[in-house]
C-alpha cells in the first residue's frame, strides 16, 4: 500500500510540476506524456490482471494470454475489458490536456527535467513495474543453482494391488471455503466426506502453480509451470515438458488406462497437449461429450455443467470397473470459476447469504460441492470401491471472485484429501506442504515412489516447503532450470513441414502452424497466432530492424508485405531474413517438405525498406485489398472492387466463411460500382445441416434465382442481367441453424446457413 501511494504522489507531482512550471516544448512534452502514459498502462494492466487473478501480474497472466484461449468462457469479462479500455483512453486524453494547461512559451528546462525524473520515479515505484521486473528477472536469471540436487525422477513401477484412481480437480475450491466458523453450512456434504478422509490441511500454493493448467502440472509432475521464453504458448508445441516423468506416465507404464473429463474445451491453455504428452490416451471435453450429454442446450459459458460431467464420470467408473483392469479417472469441475460461478439446475441449494445478500460465488461453491460429494458417495456404494483411491483437490486458490474479499480475511490454503477404499482412515495431517507434493503423495499411496520432481509424499517424506522457509524465493530461483526442462532448441538450420499435420519441425521439436521465430545468438523465441494474441505480422512489426526471423504462414500474408505475386496464394510459405532487407520467401509443397534456413539475404539493410515493411505489417487484415475478379472468402481483406460484406462469420479451416443469421439473416456483398449490365455469377459454396439441397436465393436488384448446395463444396453458374444497375448481391440461406459448431466458447452460438468459398463476376455480351 505504501508503494502504491508513493507512486501515485510522484505521478501527481510530475503532472503538477510540468503543468505549472515547465515551458512549452514539443520534445519535453512528448517525453513526459510517454512516461506518464507508461505509468497509466502499467497500472491498467495491474488492475486488469488483478481482476482475473487477485494477485496482480503473475505467471498465470503471462501464460494464459500467450497460450490457447480456445474454449475460454470469456464473455463475462468483455464489458469490464471494454470499460477499462475506454477509461484508459479517457485518462490519456485528460493527461495530455493537463500537461498543456497554462503552458508558457518560455520556461526553465530544469523544471521539465525534474518532472521527467518524477515520472520515472513514479513508474519504478508502482507495484505493476515491480511485478513485471520480477517476472523478467526470474525468466532470465542465471548462475549456480541447486535445482538438480532436489529434482528427483521417479520410477515407473507400482507394488501392491494397483488400486483404481479417481482424481477430482475442483475448480478454485480451496480449503478456506470449508472453514465452518467463517462460512457456516457452505459445504456440508463434502465437509463430512473430508472429515472422514486423509485430510492434508496445510497445502500451500507456490509460484507457477496458481492457475488451472499450472495446478495440474504441479500436482502430476511435481514442478511449477514456467513456460519458456516469455510465456510460450504451449498449446502450439508438439509436446509438454518432454523430459519429465509425471503421474500419468507412471500409471500408463504400470498398465493403467488414463481418462480425463471436463466440461470446457480441452484445448484451452494446452490441457489436451499436457495430458496427451504424459500418459493420457482418453480425453473428453466439451466437443467430445456432445454426443453423450442428454441435453445439448444445457451448458454455461465454459461448457457442460458439473452435474452433467460428473454423471458421465460415474458411468465410466462403473464401465471400467467391470472390466477388472487398472484405470485412472481424472475430472475437472468448472462451475466455481470466477468471477461468480455457475449454478446447475440439479442443486438443492442455489443461493448462499453472505452479509445479508446472496453471493453468487459462495452459491456456486455450495452447489458444485454437492455434485462432487454425490459422485464420491455413489462410488463408495459400489462393490468396486474397496479397490479405489479417491482424491479431491483444488486446482488452485480462488481468484478474484465475488467471495474474494471474504476469503482474504483468513489464512488460505488449497484443498487436498484422499479416501482409500481398502482402509477406513480418518485423519487430519497438518504437515507443511504444497501442491507440488500432491502427485508424489498419490503415487506413494498407490505403491510407487514417494517423490516426483520437486514433490515429496506427505505420507512418508518431508516437503521442500518444510525444508525451506523461503520456498517461494527458491521456486523463483529455480525458474530458469525449470524452463530448460522444455528442451527448447537454440539454433535453426534444417527444418521439415508436414502440411497434412500442419506442423513445422526443427532440432527435434514440432510446432503447430502458423509460427514466427525470433532468432538471436544462442536463443530462439517462438511467437504464436493464438486466440486473443496479436496477429503474427503485428508481432513481427515489433522486431528490431536487424533481428533475424523465420515466419511460416499462408503465402498471401507475406505477399501483401513483400511480393504481390503471392497475394492470392493460400498455400504455406516460409520467409527468413530481417525487416530492413528483402527476406527469402520459399513456397511449401503439399505433403512432407524439407528446407533449410540460411539467412542469405541478411546484410546491410535500408531504413526506407524497414519503414515500408512496418507500414504493411501494421495494416489490419480487414483493410487489405487485393487485385482479383474473384472474391476469395478464405483470404482476409477484399478485392479492390468490393466495398464490404455483411452477414458472414470468421474464416474457417476448410477455406471459406459461414453465413451467420445471428449477425444478419442475409449475406450481402456491396460493390463500389454498379455490376455489369449482363454477367455470369460463379459461386463455390456448401450448405450447413438442414440447408443442404434446399433452395438458396440469390438476389440482384429485382431479379432472384435459386440454387441448391450439398454439405461439401460445389460450384454453380448463374446468368444475370442488371437493368437497375444494382451494386449489391444478396444471398439468402433457406434454414439457418443455431449451433455451437466451431464457435469460440464464451461467446454466443452461431446460426449457420451456407459456407462461401469464392464468388466471381464474369461480364457477358
Amino acid at each position: 500500500m505504501g508503494s502504491e501511494l508513493l507512486s501515485l504522489l510522484l505521478f501527481i507531482a510530475s503532472v503538477a510540476l510540468y503543468t505549472w512550471k515547465a515551458g512549452k516544448n514539443k520534445l519535453w512534452f512528448t517525453a513526459i506524456l510517454l512516461l506518464l502514459g507508461v505509468y497509466l498502462v502499467l497500472n491498467a494492466s495491474l488492475l486488469a490482471s488483478n481482476y482475473f487473478t487477485g494477485e496482480g501480474i503473475n505467471d498465470a497472466v503471462i501464460y494464459t494470454i500467450t497460450s490457447s484461449l480456445s474454449g475460454a468462457g470469456v464473455s463475462k469479462y468483455l464489458l469490464p475489458a471494454a470499460g477499462l479500455g475506454v477509461g484508459l483512453i479517457a485518462l490519456f486524453g485528460l493527461l495530455a490536456w493537463l500537461l498543456r494547461l497554462r503552458k508558457r512559451h518560455s520556461g526553465n528546462k530544469l523544471y521539465s527535467l525534474l518532472a521527467v525524473l518524477l515520472a520515472l520515479a513514479s513508474i519504478k515505484t508502482t507495484p505493476a513495474y515491480q511485478q513485471v521486473a520480477s517476472l523478467i528477472k526470474s525468466q532470465v536469471a542465471r548462475g549456480d543453482s541447486d535445482f538438480y540436487s532436489h529434482y528427483k525422477v521417479p520410477g515407473t513401477q507400482l507394488h501392491g494391488n494397483k488400486p483404481n484412481l479417481i482424481y477430482i480437480y475442483a475448480e478454485s475450491l480451496e480449503r478456506t471455503y470449508f472453514n465452518e466458523q467463517a462460512f457456516p453450512k457452505l459445504a456440508p456434504e463434502l465437509s463430512e466426506i473430508k472429515n472422514n478422509a486423509l485430510d492434508f490441511s496445510n497445502t500451500a500454493q507456490l509460484p507457477g502453480t496458481e492457475y488451472t493448467i499450472a495446478g495440474m502440472v504441479a500436482s502430476q509432475c511435481g514442478i511449477p509451470l514456467f513456460a519458456p521464453f516469455d510465456g510460450n504458448a504451449s498449446s502450439s508445441l508438439s509436446t509438454f515438458y518432454p523430459q519429465n516423468i509425471c503421474l500419468g506416465d507412471i500409471l500408463k507404464a504400470a498398465g493403467y488406462q488414463n481418462y480425463f473429463y471436463q466440461g470446457a474445451n480441452l484445448s484451452f491453455a494446452g490441457k489436451d497437449l499436457f495430458l496427451s504428452s504424459h500418459g493420457f490416451d482418453h480425453l473428453y471435453g466439451f466437443n467430445e461429450l456432445k454426443s453423450i450429454v442428454k441435453d445439448p442446450s444445457y451448458r454455461n459459458d465454459w461448457g457442460w455443467y458439473d452435474d452433467t460431467v460428473l454423471d458421465v464420470v460415474f458411468n465410466k467408473y462403473v464401465e471400467l470397473s467391470q472390466k477388472q483392469q487398472p484405470f485412472s479417472l481424472f475430472a475437472l469441475t468448472v462451475d466455481t470459476h470466477h468471477p461468480d460461478g455457475f449454478i446447475s439446475r440439479s442443486c438443492q441449494r442455489k443461493s448462499y447469504l453472505w452479509q445479508g445478500k446472496n453471493n453468487k460465488s459462495f452459491a456456486a461453491v455450495a452447489c458444485s460441492q454437492e455434485h462432487i460429494a454425490r459422485l464420491i458417495t455413489r462410488i463408495q456404494a459400489t462393490p468396486w470401491f474397496k479397490n479405489t483411491l479417491i482424491v479431491v483437490s483444488s486446482d488452485h486458490l480462488a481468484m478474484n471472485n465475488t467471495a474474494y474479499q471474504a476469503l482474504n480475511q483468513h489464512d488460505r490454503s488449497d484443498l487436498f484429501f484422499m479416501i482409500r477404499g481398502d482402509e477406513a482412515t480418518s485423519k487430519a495431517i497438518p504437515v507443511k506442504r504444497s501442491t507440488l507434493d500432491n502427485g508424489a503423495t498419490v503415487l506413494d499411496a498407490m505403491g510407487g515412489d514417494n517423490f516426483i520432481g520437486l514433490g515429496r509424499s506427505s505420507l512418508s517424506s518431508s516437503s521442500l516447503s518444510a525444508t525451506y522457509l523461503n520456498i517461494k524465493e527458491k521456486i523463483e530461483e529455480w525458474k530458469p532450470d525449470v524452463i530448460k526442462l522444455w528442451n527448447f532448441p537454440k539454433a535453426i538450420s534444417d527444418y521439415k513441414i508436414d502440411t497434412a499435420k500442419n506442423t513445422f519441425s526443427f532440432a527435434g521439436v514440432d510446432f503447430k502452424l502458423p509460427l514466427l521465430l525470433s532468432v538471436k545468438p544462442g536463443k530462439i523465441e517462438p511467437k504464436f497466432d493464438v486466440y486473443m494474441a496479436p496477429p503474427l505480422k503485428q508481432q513481427l512489426s515489433n522486431f528490431a530492424p536487424d533481428e533475424k526471423f523465420v515466419w511460416i504462414d499462408r503465402c498471401f500474408k507475406m505477399g501483401d508485405v513483400w511480393d504481390e505475386k503471392l497475394e492470392l496464394n493460400t498455400q504455406l510459405c516460409v520467409a527468413d531474413g530481417t525487416l530492413n532487407s528483402a527476406p527469402v520467401i520459399t513456397p511449401v509443397k503439399s505433403g512432407s517438405f524439407s528446407g533449410r534456413v540460411t539467412f542469405k539475404q541478411v546484410g546491410e539493410g535500408s531504413d526506407d525498406r524497414y519503414q515500408r515493411t512496418l507500414t504493411r505489417l501494421r495494416t489490419a487484415d480487414d483493410d487489405l485489398k487485393y487485385t482479383s475478379d474473384t472474391l476469395l472468402f478464405a483470404l482476409p481483406g477484399l478485392p479492390k472492387q468490393v466495398q464490404k460484406i455483411t452477414g458472414l462469420s470468421f474464416i474457417e479451416p476448410w477455406g471459406g466463411r459461414w453465413s451467420d443469421a445471428n449477425l444478419l439473416p442475409v449475406v450481402t456483398v456491396h460493390y463500389l460500382q454498379a455490376l455489369p449490365a449482363a454477367f455470369d455469377l460463379i459461386l463455390t459454396a456448401r450448405a450447413f445441416g438442414p440447408n443442404s439441397q434446399r433452395p438458396v436465393s440469390i438476389r440482384i436488384g429485382d431479379i432472384t434465382q435459386t440454387v441448391t448446395l450439398g454439405t461439401s463444396n460445389s460450384t454453380v453458374k448463374l446468368h444475370f442481367t442488371n437493368p437497375q444497375q444494382a451494386r449489391t448481391i444478396e444471398i439468402v440461406p433457406p434454414a439457418p441453424e443455431e449451433t455451437a459448431e466451431g464457435a469460440v466458447d464464451g461467446f454466443a452460438a452461431r446460426k449457420l446457413g451456407i459456407g462461401l468459398v469464392s464468388l466471381q463476376i464474369v461480364p457477358t455480351p
